[in-house]
Formats: C-alpha cells, sequence, structure tokens
C-alpha cells in the first residue's frame, strides 16, 4: 500500500541548502532519501515579479512523519516562506513504499 508514502517538494535557493537540508532529513530519518534538482523560478513575492536560480528538494517520506519534517526543514531554511508541499504516492513498488517506511522508522 502506497497511500502513507509522501512526496515532499521544497525549493532553495542554492545547492549547498538543499545539500545541507536534504542530508539533516535523511540522518535524522525524517525522510529517507533527497534528490536535488536545479531550476529557474519565476514567482510572485511583495508584489513585484522575481526571477532566480534555486535547486528543487524532492524527500520521500510518510505521512507519520511530515509534521516534524516541516517543521525540521522550516528550521533549516533561509527563505522567510519556504516552499514546501506534499503530494501522495498513488502507486508505487512494493519494495520501495517499504523501504521508506524501514529508512523514516514509519
Amino acid at each position: 500500500m502506497s497511500s502513507d508514502i509522501l512526496v515532499v517538494y521544497v525549493t532553495c535557493g542554492s545547492l549547498d541548502e538543499a545539500r545541507r537540508i536534504g542530508r539533516a532529513v535523511v540522518e535524522e530519518r525524517l525522510a529517507a532519501c533527497a534528490n536535488l534538482r536545479p531550476h529557474e523560478a519565476i514567482y510572485r513575492w511583495q508584489g513585484a515579479i522575481e526571477q532566480a536560480d534555486e535547486i528543487g528538494l524532492l524527500l520521500k517520506t510518510t505521512r507519520d512523519r511530515f509534521g516534524q519534517l516541516e517543521a525540521r526543514i522550516a528550521a533549516l531554511h533561509s527563505y522567510t516562506t519556504p516552499g514546501i508541499v506534499a503530494w501522495p504516492l498513488t502507486a508505487g513498488s512494493a519494495a520501495f513504499c517499504q523501504w521508506v517506511r524501514d529508512e523514516t522508522g514509519s
């Protein structure tokens, strides 16, 4: 069953920040793994259109761990309002889903 597995997306301002957050949450067993992806963002912030290079951080975790994961990311993040969103995994291999549960202690 994959309904308890979440993919969490976080935008980070630099590769160093994404690495630091990713390593911390994996070490603390709040996420099973972290994938880092460079991208360019165009967004509205405080009434202006902004454009910046960012790093997208994809984390795999469980619903049970999301609250702790969200709080830890917010504590480590440099943004005033970090983008932290989660999607439920609607399908996934049983072995992968079990690995996520095992690695997060869920």
